[in-house]
């Protein structure tokens, strides 16, 4: 039976990416709003009922990609080491992957992760959707917060600054790479933003949230 039960799930999650992408593909290759609904189930050979139970929302077809990444503040907070902060665990972990140039942080001049990102940003509707994510980032990285004694508000409050600086730095990243700088040049200025958002935040921050102790 667990086997039965994992070849299905298997089977789920190959069919959810197989949607994803070539609803990408075609999002890239003609414009979001040139294509329906109706276009990716036919080029995916499933009926749009099928396409609606993996994904609610037409924008869910492209913004999918962020929900793996709804959980990584939480998981970075949760998982720190003793003696750090909720904000020195988070800018370490920004930091180490503006190294990376993980497309997470916007620093990232891949053309295939440019080609995205530009279709994100020009899509109004993929804008407003990604609100949906971002909100569910802020409840799970709260949640771990009001575990370690932290009050509702105060946690909602903190998680939402966290989440609003990773962001905000992606978009600013972002922006240089639209305006044609590569990758390795915008480095050393994407640190510097970092370096001053995370900084401002922990004057504050730093005073109100706990510090795991070994």
């Amino acid at each position: 039976m667990e086997n039965t039960t994992g070849l299905r799930e298997n089977k789920k999650l190959r069919t959810r990416r197989q949607l994803a992408a070539t609803a990408l593909e075609l999002f890239l290759e003609r414009g979001f709003d040139a294509v329906s609904v109706a276009d990716v189930a036919a080029a995916a050979e499933v009926s749009k009922p099928t396409l609606f139970r993996y994904f609610p929302s037409k924008e869910d077809l492209v913004l999918d990609r962020f929900a793996d990444h709804q959980d990584e503040a939480a998981r970075i907070v949760r998982d720190r080491p003793a003696g750090q902060t909720p904000v020195a665990a988070v800018r370490a972990h920004f930091l180490a992957a503006l190294a990376e140039h993980d497309p997470i942080t916007g620093l990232c001049d891949h053309p295939e992760v440019v080609a995205f990102q530009q279709l994100l940003h020009a899509t109004a509707s993929l804008a407003s959707r990604l609100n949906h994510y971002t909100a569910r980032e802020v409840e799970l990285l709260a949640a771990v917060l009001e575990a370690e004694s932290v009050p509702p508000l105060a946690a909602r409050l903190a998680a939402a600054h966290l989440v609003t600086v990773r962001h905000e730095l992606g978009h600013e990243n972002w922006r240089r790479i639209a305006a044609g700088q590569s990758a390795d040049e915008a480095h050393p200025a994407a640190v510097a933003d970092a370096d001053l958002a995370f900084s401002m935040l922990a004057d504050g921050l730093d005073k109100e949230l706990p510090i795991p102790r070994a």
